[in-house]
């Protein structure tokens, strides 16, 4: 399986991440979450004071500051450390702020043509799981796995919730939904790279799964594919 690249796509947290990291732990992979590199864009915008809806600005940016995701240097939950940079910005970027400022950031076509290239160099080293919003329908359309994972607004909103609270931010219940709702809309009309159901890939609803169920389900893609690549 050394060669294989798995991207997994889907809305905001429905659970990429999570499975992600976990699948890519189980195979021995690396795992590359894309949206952080827009977030990562984003928190830089308003840390330097740009508005995010100055939308040449903010494309310079991208293309300008250095990100790096590596895997994680402190215990203390994170799936991986975000430097921009050389400055550790990982919990900065799950910021009220930030969630509120990534979806356009991620609709402006200078910032996504700088953050997918190199996306793409990332990916050409195999052995891969990425995940995003247009990882198997424009990063890696041929990416050998290719899985668009779900759940409902409500299940979504919950675990949103639940991870906030775990890292002690104040929100609620509503304020969540009407967040994952409008973000929702942004990136499923945003007129460059929109989130879709990638041609091919095999659609989870993880709302009535555990993480466990939704990786073994991957892991099965995962070995026939494996089994296709041999023949």
């Amino acid at each position: 399986m050394k060669n294989l690249c798995i991207a997994i796509d889907g809305p905001a947290a429905s659970g990429k991440s999570t499975v992600g990291s976990k699948l890519a732990d189980r195979l021995g992979f690396l795992f590359f979450d894309t949206g952080v590199m827009y977030r990562a864009v984003t928190w830089a915008a308003l840390d330097r004071g740009i508005a995010i809806a100055n939308e040449e600005a903010v494309s310079e940016l991208a293309a300008m500051i250095k990100i790096e995701v590596t895997k994680p240097e402190i215990e203390d939950g994170r799936q991986y450390t975000v430097w921009v940079d050389h400055q550790d910005v990982t919990w900065q970027l799950r910021s009220n702020a930030v969630n509120g400022g990534v979806s356009p950031v991620s609709t402006y076509a200078g910032v996504r043509r700088a953050l997918t290239e190199q996306q793409r160099r990332i990916a050409d080293s195999g052995a891969i799981v990425m995940v995003g919003r247009d990882i198997g329908s424009v990063v890696v359309p041929n990416a050998d796995v290719k899985v668009y994972l779900d759940a409902t607004i409500e299940e979504r909103a919950r675990r949103r919730l639940v991870d906030m609270q775990a890292r002690g931010q104040k929100a609620d219940m509503d304020a969540v939904v009407e967040n994952l709702c409008s973000r929702d809309r942004i990136d499923s009309t945003r007129k460059v790279a929109p989130l879709s159901i990638p041609v091919g890939a095999t659609i989870i609803d993880s709302t009535e799964l555990s993480i466990d169920q939704v990786v073994d389900k991957i892991v099965t893609l995962v070995a026939t594919a494996q089994e296709k690549a041999d023949c």
